[in-house]
């Protein structure tokens, strides 16, 4: 059977991150650039591979004073480290249009496996004559295990950051 290669369509695609902030409410990010490349050996998905970077420097949380301290050694490293990365081993079929995806995720030097969650959106044609795919992802991580370890605490003793990060992503691919 043939591989089919999708690409990411990034102007409508998003990649977004949460953390829990002094334990009340969850600040959000994302990373404007970053790339994903999907191969399939069939219609349905299954067993289909991705791969997916994104580039350090382009995290954006709406607050240029936060989004420094991610870049720095604190947290990511921009300067050493550039780019996150994440492969996919594969997607298993969990229910119609539902799939689990295993992988490893690299951040900074540290390369973790990690399961995500996916539904997809189905599969259509646009009116270019691109035919087109959605997923919606989820999953949690803790930044702890990839090195990401500053916290603070506060005024009456909680801690400033959770060490849950929850993922998000919605991922719409262009079939080459």
């Amino acid at each position: 059977m043939a591989t089919t290669k999708w690409i990411i369509d990034t102007t409508h695609s998003e990649i977004v991150f949460k953390a829990r902030h002094l334990m009340i409410t969850n600040v959000s990010g994302t990373f404007k650039e970053f790339n994903s490349e999907l191969e399939t050996e069939n219609e349905d998905f299954e067993n289909g591979k991705i791969s997916f970077t994104a580039k350090i420097d382009s995290i954006n949380t709406g607050n240029d004073q936060r989004d420094g301290h991610l870049k720095s050694d604190d947290f990511f490293n921009a300067e050493k480290f550039p780019e996150l990365k994440f492969e996919a081993k594969g997607l298993a079929r969990k229910g119609d249009g539902e799939y689990e995806m295993d992988g490893n995720l690299t951040i900074r030097d540290i390369t973790r496996p990690v399961k995500l969650q996916v539904a997809s959106s189905g599969v259509v044609n646009d009116p270019w004559g691109n035919v087109r795919t959605g997923f919606s992802v989820t999953g949690k991580i803790n930044r702890k295990d990839f090195g990401l370890k500053w916290n603070a605490v506060s005024e009456t003793g909680g801690i400033m950051l959770g060490d849950e990060i929850k993922l998000e992503a919605e991922a719409q691919y262009v079939k080459q």
